[in-house]
């Protein structure tokens, strides 16, 4: 990492205020009229901030319920929701403390973590070794499994120009080693570092600057839905 860069990671640190996690529940039902199903369709969703709402003022309007209303459009089937989140997540906490928290099995799990292992710098080889790990342990949950990559924070406005760059560089390598651990795994992998998720940028970002909106889940939340759809038909519909 270059000096300007470094001064950059150091003044972000230092100056950033991110939001926190807001409050409400973290379960859900999304109830589809006419749904001729017994019961509905169990989501659990793992993860850093995305999966812990920040940047909406309540649960609600996070990302892991707005996923479990498009995934509920594009199956015509109720979903139950639950989110095990955290500010500050690495894939290894994600391992170790968020996924023991998960009770019985589930319909669908959605793991979503990176961009605080890019930020923390940790090695490929971390990445690797415990994004491999994680997604055995998940299996042991559910059969269908979809991994997010890295959120695009070398689009963050709250960043300097250079610190963009390097983040940029180390979350394509990020985003290539998940894409063959997936493939060797046989879990859907969405890349969400190079789609165009971002929509109206005024409107995308909380007022950290740094984390989604409510229209900000809200959108990518559709893009998902969109990029996952046929898989998802074709396991759970």
């Amino acid at each position: 990492m270059n000096v300007l860069a470094l001064a950059e990671a150091w003044w972000a640190q230092h100056s950033i205020h991110l939001d926190q996690e807001p409050p409400g529940d973290r379960f859900g039902t999304i109830m589809v009229e006419g749904d001729t199903h017994s019961m509905p369709l169990r989501m659990v969703a793992i993860g850093d901030s995305m999966i812990a709402g920040c940047g909406v003022d309540d649960q609600a309007h996070g990302f892991a319920p707005d996923l479990a209303i498009v995934f509920s459009c594009v199956l015509n089937h109720s979903v139950t929701w639950e989110s095990h989140g955290r500010l500050g997540a690495t894939i290894r906490r994600v391992r170790y403390r968020l996924l023991p928290e998960v009770e019985g099995g589930a319909d669908l799990l959605v793991l979503c973590a990176g961009s605080n292992d890019l930020m923390a710098r940790r090695s490929l080889g971390e990445w690797r070794t415990d994004l491999a790990s994680t997604i055995d342990e998940a299996k042991t949950l559910s059969d269908n499994i979809i991994v997010f990559s890295a959120g695009q924070l070398y689009r963050s406005p709250s960043l300097g120009k250079a610190l963009r760059q390097v983040i940029e560089h180390m979350t394509d390598e990020q985003t290539a080693a998940s894409k063959a651990i997936c493939e060797q795994k046989q879990v859907l992998f969405l890349d969400m570092t190079h789609e165009d998720v971002h929509a109206d940028q005024e409107r995308f970002y909380a007022h950290d600057n740094f984390h989604p909106s409510d229209y900000g889940y809200s959108y990518m939340a559709e893009c998902t839905a969109t990029m996952a759809g046929d898989w998802l038909k074709a396991r759970l519909g």
